[in-house]
């Protein structure tokens, strides 16, 4: 990996080290650097930089934080690796308050600074400080690496008997599910939080759900979720086609789907396990441990931990039963999507993925109500979702997509009912922005290329593209009133894949259209999540000198790094800053293994502010639980980032 040069931070065998050079780089201080005063206001002021680094030709900003007074006469440099000095200047505006402590953010303009190398801005007049090195460089330098971590991720997140051991020392997993028990659909209390039925109803089918890749920190495993990550990895695929290693995942995910979809009974199956249960029923939220110790339970039906051995299997529908639309539209996407990547080389097998498509896509249930509950998990709760029209419209999309690279005469059907759905999907009150539960910027960009300059049912390019704009000028709208430009809203669930969902769907409306007017934004948005936040941490494990280190995952608590010396859960991406109020009280397991590389959890209190908190803890699940949607989404605005290199804001 072509990374920047760093400091020893949390590596080595003085921990309690790493910890104050960490405590030291989160606050600004001068640690050890000649560079300027370090009288009071250095433990005032902090500097906040996208610690991966800036892509050439590109906007580029950072941030100071601290008293006004502080600020109001303090000057900035940039050094390079050499310590010279390359740049210098004045703070930019106030962009407004952040918290009692850090009252006023300062912006730094950084855009003339375009020759590859490594460099630190380095406070002096009124304040001093310095920040964590960052780098220009081009965009496939800056952002190849990162994708290549982020598979680094999905490898560990592996299931089954092929698994890679990685880092993190990964064993087979769950072979159980080789001959898996399907069960009637669960039924919960309204929260979601309890099992009322007091034991699982099996239906007498058996199938083989091996495989695949667990959700998040926890072993449960998705169709929606996996569905998603499986299109965004295919999709990523167009633009680095010759990382042979993100192929390869996209080709895990999908064998795993493919299992996860009988065609001769016409059953789409929703999840392997099961999170929430009740006395007789223990689920995998009930135990921590490390994923193959599941298969060395001795166990019989009866016994409470049975289903965490032996693992329910859910239906998405009884067999040839119509679907939940926004699974059934999703999965033919990733399907469809599959089609397209082997239509040149291997034609039969893309027909044999376009058949698998077009049976699901018209298994779904297109007469579902408003106030009928979408199937995404059991329970809902985990992953709730109120839009289905832009799932169908992106199966259908990719579904012309394959039939006009194979020749099918099915394209025309397709394009037309994609931009029904379209149709619908924008002029509903469901409107969202790129993540797990809104897949209209992935769906809007492949519909416009299908329907290349026509209109059917009343859509075409124009609309698609408006809706873009929409979904970006929310994100634009949002940013010009926060004090470090987030676009995403950080106190509540999803910030960091939301705001990676922007980066993305400002470079696929780019792509598309030529029209560049929101390149500053999405660099800025990507560089919140890598560092440019009140935290000052990047929300990308490995990437970055400051980053989670005590994330709420099983394999890496007990496998992985918990003093700063040892592996880390490379690539993945956590959900970053919540709700204060959320944090009130944190998991916590008898056999969870204390974390001490992060610095103690005031040193995040002093930067928690508009009612959003971090907490860089193995039982805060609120701010540092990884997820498989979290990290395909920055894979996808990486990759396509990669692909387009820089680009000024037009005219």
């Amino acid at each position: 990996m072509n990374t920047p040069r760093r400091p020893r931070l949390l590596v080595g065998t003085a921990a309690g080290l790493g910890t104050l050079l960490l405590a030291a780089t989160l606050h600004g201080l001068p640690f050890g650097d000649d560079s300027g005063p370090n009288g009071p206001a250095a433990a005032e002021v902090a500097i906040r930089v996208d610690q991966v680094g800036y892509v050439r030709g590109e906007a580029k900003q950072a941030y100071v934080m601290g008293p006004s007074a502080a600020l109001a006469g303090a000057r900035f440099k940039v050094v390079d690796a050499e310590n010279e000095v390359v740049t210098a200047g004045r703070l930019g505006a106030s962009t407004g308050r952040w918290n009692a402590k850090y009252p006023s953010v300062r912006t730094v303009d950084l855009s003339t600074l375009d020759t590859p190398g490594t460099y630190r801005i380095v406070l002096t007049g009124t304040a001093a400080g310095r920040s964590p090195v960052f780098r220009i460089a081009g965009a496939r330098e800056l952002m190849t690496p990162l994708v290549r971590d982020n598979v680094r991720f999905l490898q560990a997140q592996r299931d089954g008997a092929d698994v890679l051991p990685g880092a993190l020392r990964r064993g087979p997993s769950h072979l159980a599910d080789q001959d898996a028990a399907v069960y009637a659909d669960p039924d919960y209390d309204e929260e979601g939080n309890e099992l009322l039925d007091e034991r699982l109803t099996p239906t007498g089918d058996r199938v083989d759900v091996s495989g695949g890749w667990f959700d998040a920190g926890d072993f449960l495993k998705f169709t929606g979720t996996t569905s998603y990550s499986v299109a965004e990895l295919l999709l990523a695929q167009r633009d680095l086609p010759g990382l042979t290693e993100l192929s390869a995942e996209a080709s895990h995910g999908l064998a795993w789907l493919d299992r996860m979809w009988d065609e001769d009974s016409e059953t789409l199956y929703a999840q392997v396990g099961i999170g929430a249960g009740n006395d007789a029923v223990l689920t995998d939220h009930d135990v921590w441990r490390l994923p193959e110790a599941d298969d060395r339970l001795d166990v019989s039906p009866r016994d409470p931990e049975y289903t965490i051995k032996h693992r329910p299997v859910f239906r998405a529908a009884a067999p040839g039963e119509a679907i939940s639309p926004n699974l059934a539209g999703r999965v033919a996407a990733a399907f469809a999507l599959a089609a397209q990547r082997a239509a040149a080389t291997e034609p039969e097998e893309a027909r044999d993925w376009l058949d698998k498509a077009a049976a699901v896509y018209d298994l779904a249930d297109t007469g579902h109500e408003p106030d009928e509950q979408l199937v995404t998990a059991f329970p809902g709760a985990f992953y709730p979702e109120d839009s289905w029209q832009d799932d169908m419209e992106f199966g259908g999309a990719e579904l012309a997509l394959a039939a006009r690279e194979l020749g099918d005469d099915r394209e025309g059907d397709w394009a037309d009912a994609a931009a029904g759905w379209a149709g619908d999907y924008l002029n509903s009150d469901v409107k969202g922005t790129l993540n797990v539960a809104d897949v209209s910027a992935l769906a809007h960009v492949d519909l416009a290329t299908v329907l290349d300059g026509t209109r059917t049912n009343g859509i075409g390019a124009e609309e698609l593209y408006a809706d873009l704009r929409r979904q970006l000028d929310d994100g634009v709208a949002r940013a010009g009133h926060d004090p470090f430009g987030a676009g995403a809203v950080y106190d509540d669930f999803d910030a960091v894949p939301h705001t990676f969902g922007l980066v993305a769907t400002a470079r696929l409306y780019a792509k598309a259209t030529g029209d560049t007017r929101y390149a500053a934004f999405a660099g800025r948005q990507r560089g919140w999540a890598l560092g440019a936040n009140a935290w000052g941490t990047s929300f990308v494990i490995g990437a970055g000198e400051v980053y989670p280190h005590c994330p709420e995952h099983q394999l890496a608590n007990l496998r992985g790094s918990r003093d700063g010396t040892g592996a880390i859960l490379r690539g993945a991406v956590v959900n970053g800053p919540n709700a204060a109020a959320r944090l009130a009280e944190l998991n916590g397991f008898p056999t969870m293994k204390k974390c001490t590389a992060a610095p103690p959890t005031g040193a995040w209190t002093d930067f928690d502010g508009k009612g959003a908190r971090y907490v860089d803890d193995v039982g805060a699940w609120q701010t540092v639980e990884p997820a498989l949607d979290f990290t395909t989404t920055a894979l996808l605005a990486f990759a396509l980032t990669a692909r387009g290199g820089s680009e000024r804001p037009s005219l």
